[in-house]
């Protein structure tokens, strides 16, 4: 009888002293034997303890808290694949819905007489989105030129040397020459007059980038496409543009209503954005939007009827998770446009304090201050005797994550730090960066003033 009232035999094992916990387990092979399901858990959730704090990674844009009702959402639908439409007809609505409210958001054609006729997708990020929006491009201008009997085998794009390198990938995977637009020092952001000079026949687009990777920067998005309405006015080609919004895509509309970037310019035919950046969803979602049905070419339609019903599809994945989905649709529907407009000009100040605090320490310099979207860069000045390196090296002993790196082509001399501002970085947390900044500076001046007495007693 007293068996029955014996504990479990694993609820008196000690918590590490099982096997996991005595004997190494293979990194690189199948163990032979199966884990306790705990004592598996546990073996990996210690070992990622050794990662970094996602919450102070400030080199990341992507997504690093959401509510704790949308993690349980996006916990509750990881089993869904997003590409059976049939058998989650729900999920597939969500989808959507999604893409509708981003084309809405960027002004697309169409949406005020029929509000679901958004032409888009949801994707894996910007990366697919990018990929899908530039063959998009290529297709277009393939067609145009063997309509017109033309040569139709030296496709081009016109870049700046700051894109992201999905776009040289893209290049690089579908055959199409890149044509950089150099940067300068000084000037991070690519130029009218240098696509006017750039463009000709074999040009399938332009990308301009809302919110650059290197600075946070917006480039000049209505006056580049002012100079190619000037050219094709002027009897040269007839070139579209894309607008790369992965990082500004959902700030912008929110901070800087005024500003003319999307659909409302006519040039602008397709815009891809990251929800797992400023949508604030976990990664990785992100859509592609065109202006209208005409500018998504028919041929890169599927259409596929083994899941069960016939469906289209235009996307470079097949299999994904639903979750994302579910997730960015939640923050859609729970913030609304008044709640997006709180965090980010709530994020925008944060980048505004932390910038006017850095720029108040000495041989620091601020090159972009948050105003534009939640990212600010700077540079170290006046050779002082330590670097940005330096300064990132030391503020990750601390526990911050800040990036520092060189600059795109022909301002490679140029190095810099960059603080990326996200939901769930509060103020308190941007005093205290602030407070570890300047004790770094202090601490490496300190170092770099002993350097020479170090030597001298050495010998």
């Amino acid at each position: 009888m007293s068996d029955i009232f014996a504990a479990p035999t694993e609820t008196l094992a000690p918590a590490y002293t099982g096997r996991l916990g005595t004997d190494p387990i293979p990194a690189l092979r199948l163990p032979k034997a199966e884990s306790d399901p705990e004592a598996a858990y546990r073996f990996i959730h210690d070992e990622l303890m050794l990662d970094g704090s996602s919450r102070l990674n400030l080199a990341t844009f992507v997504t690093t808290w959401m509510d704790p009702q949308a993690d349980r959402l996006m916990a509750e639908t990881f089993d869904k694949n997003m590409i059976d439409k049939d058998e989650y007809p729900a999920t597939a609505e969500i989808e959507t819905r999604c893409v509708n409210m981003v084309a809405d958001l960027f002004h697309a054609e169409g949406l005020t007489s029929d509000p679901a006729s958004a032409t888009g997708v949801s994707t894996v990020g910007s990366s697919e989105a990018v990929m899908l929006g530039g063959l998009a491009l290529k297709w277009r201008w393939r067609q145009r030129r063997e309509q017109e009997g033309k040569d139709a085998t030296k496709p081009n794009l016109i870049l700046g040397s700051n894109v992201q390198v999905v776009w040289e990938k893209f290049c690089r995977y579908f055959d199409v020459e890149p044509k950089y637009l150099p940067m300068a020092k000084g000037r991070y952001v690519i130029t009218p007059e240098q696509v006017r000079d750039a463009v000709d026949e074999n040009t399938i687009g332009v990308v301009a980038i809302l919110g650059t990777t290197f600075t946070g920067e917006l480039e000049p998005v209505a006056e580049i496409a002012a100079a190619l309405d000037d050219i094709a006015a002027n009897g040269g080609p007839d070139v579209p543009l894309h607008v790369d919004a992965a990082s500004g895509g959902f700030v912008v509309p929110f901070v800087h209503p005024e500003l003319k970037w999307d659909f409302k310019i006519p040039r602008v035919v397709s815009i891809n954005v990251s929800g797992h950046k400023y949508g604030m969803t976990y990664p990785g979602i992100g859509f592609v939007v065109w202006r209208s049905k005409e500018y998504l070419p028919e041929d890169l339609v599927f259409r596929v009827n083994y899941l069960g019903g016939d469906m289209p599809t235009f996307t470079l994945n097949f299999s994904r998770s639903g979750n994302q989905v579910v997730g960015q649709y939640y923050n859609f529907i729970r913030l609304g446009v008044a709640g997006y407009t709180q965090i980010m000009e709530s994020l925008r100040d944060t980048a505004l304090m932390l910038s006017a605090a850095i720029s108040k320490i000495d041989n620091m310099h601020i090159i972009t201050d948050g105003t534009a979207i939640p990212v600010l860069s700077f540079e170290v000045v006046d050779d002082p005797g330590f670097t940005v390196f330096d300064i990132s090296h030391e503020l990750r002993a601390r526990g911050f994550q800040v990036p520092a790196y060189t600059m795109p082509a022909h301002a490679e001399d140029v190095a810099v730090l960059r603080i990326v501002l996200r939901e769930g970085f509060s103020q308190d947390l941007a005093y205290k960066l602030v407070t570890a900044i300047n004790e770094v500076v202090q601490q490496l001046r300190n170092s770099a003033a002993d350097r020479p007495a170090r030597k001298a007693f050495a010998h």
